[in-house]
């Protein structure tokens, strides 16, 4: 049978057991589902003429039923509780001992059992017709001498007697229906068992006779295949037995990166074949990333974990970018003051930065109703503590709200001019020192951090001494990278460290050029290959790692999602009643402005003096109102439009939008002499070449 003759599956299973396996099959007619649905509720259920399984194990799963009357199937379960009587052949045996070794149990397990004989039988004094019950008893066996089997026969009488047939007797004989009962497993463990016919006993179906066919789930392998499979052997598939022949085929078993970290260390290093190409959305922007094709070879050196750090550039007018840095990073770098935008970004810096000190960027005006106090450009706040402050607005119930806020001191900077009033003035400065600012959470502003030292560090050193977020600025750059692609940001902001499992590769063609894949941010199938290994035995080469790596804005987003998935959001403001807050913005606005125009009195002369300055030096009066005649409202008279030559190289009539009223005029000129307005007044020789232009311009 083997390699030559094509079974259908359940045959083929049907005659295995575990104590044979594997077997190689080879799929001889496929099976096919509409939409090439491969697997339903965990079972393959699609072959494809050709391939090649290989059975690993079967599982008896359910029992298939077929009426042998109208050819209809149904199935059991194996734990059904029914119980089942054999049904006799109605094929005759020919000897006693055919009927015997075609027994449906083992022949002890089956005693007794009763048969009849069509011919008439003669022993010794003993002569049984036709149609004579046998009920044999037990079966006998001596040394030297043919077996026989003890017999019971009832006479006509009643009367009953015992009889030895040896097993060598010919004649016609028929199986009687034994009153044995069984259960489904009990069929089913018997080869013998399983290809008789059976009745149901004591139910409604016992005149029905069925045949028994095992259903087994079988686990096998397949090439390019990870997970074992397990399908059911009544797929209607033909197959072959190469298992001779096939002996030495290699079934590849595709791993993810993940698998391959659950690898023995015995496994590293390994040639491995690229089977899936990455996502085409990677997480990644690596030089190395493009050549992670399908069908490229790589070389695992080692698996392990790996600490690093994800960087970020500041946003600007080229777009932000992203690196992955390793803590093997020998540049140095240098701190750089932080920016912050709002007061809660303030506190959760204040949290990890004992005695935080920050200077103002941006102008805040005062606002009492919401608790905002006035800063200015400049000014340095030092942060103290979270405390709770009332607002001296009220709610629609009347009462007053407290809301979290940021303890800070303004710190007053020395004045110069003012060296010989120090002695004086020490206490009036203290008090200016310890100013206390309460700083809502909600507020927005605008402050940059205060550094008091520009000492460089190693960027295994900034992790142990600072908290992260961290500006930073490379000052040394990695000499042992050919570009350090961090060199030239004038900032990169830290934002978190991270621990990852991680796998050393290179290409086989570049053995000693490392990078790194990390199993939970690349997504890649691969396949152990029993090539060599790229290098002289014992020989492994010096490699040179990759320490930065670019990554995208996706992996930004993803990390901080992951890394800040139960932070806390930013406290709102809170609510107040819209028609009194507006009177007491307004009301505060203007004492505002009033102080504030009291206190730069004097920084506020020279703007003022400026304001006063025009280019003739002196101010200029409002603007004289048009003369009556021009106030009329009818439209002036229209002149008729010209159309010889010689009539428009003549001279244009004046207009009569801009007719100049001569007693008006000597009325303004007088006017003039005695005001100090700043109108230019009309010179008459300006007036001469303003005619004598419009003269030299034909009117259309």
């Amino acid at each position: 049978m083997a390699g030559t003759i094509a079974l259908p599956l359940q045959e083929f299973i049907a005659s295995l057991d575990n104590a044979s396996l594997p077997k190689i099959l080879q799929v001889c007619s496929g099976v096919y589902f509409q939409g090439s649905i491969y697997e339903i509720s965990g079972s393959e259920v699609c072959f494809s003429t050709g391939d090649l399984i290989k059975i690993i194990g079967i599982e008896l799963q359910s029992v298939s039923c077929e009426d042998v009357v109208n050819n209809e199937r149904f199935e059991l379960p194996i734990t059904h509780t029914g119980l089942f009587k054999v049904v006799p052949e109605q094929m005759p045996y020919t000897s006693i001992e055919e009927m015997l070794s075609l027994r449906p149990v083992d022949l002890d397990d089956s005693l007794p059992f009763t048969f009849t004989s069509h011919s008439k039988m003669t022993f010794g004094s003993l002569t049984l017709g036709t149609g004579k019950a046998l009920t044999v008893l037990s079966i006998e066996r001596h040394n030297g001498e043919e077996g026989q089997v003890r017999c019971h026969v009832k006479g006509q009488t009643e009367a009953s007697a015992e009889v030895c047939i040896p097993l060598s007797s010919r004649g016609e004989f028929y199986e009687c229906e034994s009153e044995e009962s069984y259960t489904l497993k009990e069929i089913m463990s018997s080869p013998s068992l399983r290809s008789r016919r059976f009745r149901f006993v004591k139910t409604t179906k016992c005149e029905r006779v069925v045949v028994f066919s095992p259903i087994y789930q079988v686990q096998a392998i397949m090439n390019l295949r990870k997970n074992v499979l397990r399908f059911p052997s009544s797929l209607e598939v033909d197959v072959v037995d190469v298992t001779d022949v096939c002996k030495n085929v290699h079934f590849v078993t595709p791993l993810n990166l993940t698998e391959v970290l659950s690898q023995p260390d015995e496994s590293f290093p390994v040639v491995a074949e690229v089977l899936e190409e990455p996502d085409s959305r990677s997480f990644f922007k690596c030089d190395w990333l493009p050549g992670l094709t399908k069908s490229t070879n790589l070389v695992l050196h080692k698996k392990g974990t790996m600490a690093m750090v994800l960087m970020s550039s500041l946003k600007g007018r080229k777009n932000q970018q992203y690196f992955l840095v390793s803590q093997q990073y020998n540049g140095r770098f240098r701190r750089r003051p932080r920016e912050f935008s709002s007061v809660y970004e303030l506190y959760v810096a204040s949290t990890q930065t004992n005695g935080l000190t920050v200077s103002v960027t941006r102008n805040c005006e005062e606002v009492k109703e919401e608790g905002l106090p006035d800063l200015s450009i400049g000014e340095k706040l030092q942060v103290v503590d979270c405390t709770r402050m009332e607002l001296p607005c009220v709610n629609s119930k009347g009462e007053r709200q407290s809301v979290e806020a940021l303890l800070c001191h303004r710190l007053q900077e020395p004045n110069d001019d003012d060296d010989d009033e120090e002695e004086d003035d020490d206490e009036e400065k203290k008090e200016q020192e310890n100013e206390e600012v309460l700083l809502p959470l909600y507020m927005q502003g605008h402050f940059v951090e205060v550094l008091a030292e520009n000492k460089k560090y190693k960027l295994s050193d900034l992790g142990k001494e600072f908290s992260l977020p961290l500006d930073v600025k490379v000052v040394s750059r990695d000499t042992d990278l050919e570009t350090d692609p961090l060199a030239g940001f004038p900032c990169l902001r830290i934002e978190g460290a991270m621990l990852e499992p991680s796998i050393q590769a290179s290409f086989q063609s570049k053995p000693d050029h490392c990078f790194q894949l990390l199993p939970q941010w690349l997504s890649l199938s691969v396949s152990f290959t029993k090539d060599p290994l790229p290098w002289p035995q014992h020989q492994c080469p010096k490699c040179v790692i990759e320490k930065v790596s670019e990554v995208t804005d996706t992996f930004f987003y993803e990390f901080r999602r992951k890394d800040n998935s139960n932070e806390a959001p930013p406290p709102r403001p809170p609510k107040r009643d819209m028609s009194s807050s507006n009177l007491t913005k307004k009301t505060s606005k203007s004492t505002k402005k009033h102080s504030k125009s009291k206190k730069n009195k004097d920084k506020s002369a020279p703007t003022e003096k400026l304001n006063d300055l025009t280019l003739n030096y002196k101010k200029r009066s409002p603007a004289p109102l048009p003369p009556e005649s021009l106030n009329d409202e009818s439209p002036p008279p229209l002149v008729p439009r010209k159309c010889s030559t010689a009539e428009m190289t003549s001279k244009a009539l004046p207009n009569t939008y801009v007719k100049i009223n001569q007693s008006i005029k000597n009325e303004n000129l007088a006017a003039d002499m005695e005001s100090d307005h700043d109108y230019e007044t009309v010179d008459d020789s300006l007036v001469a070449m303003v005619k004598t232009a419009q003269e030299s311009v034909p009117f259309y």
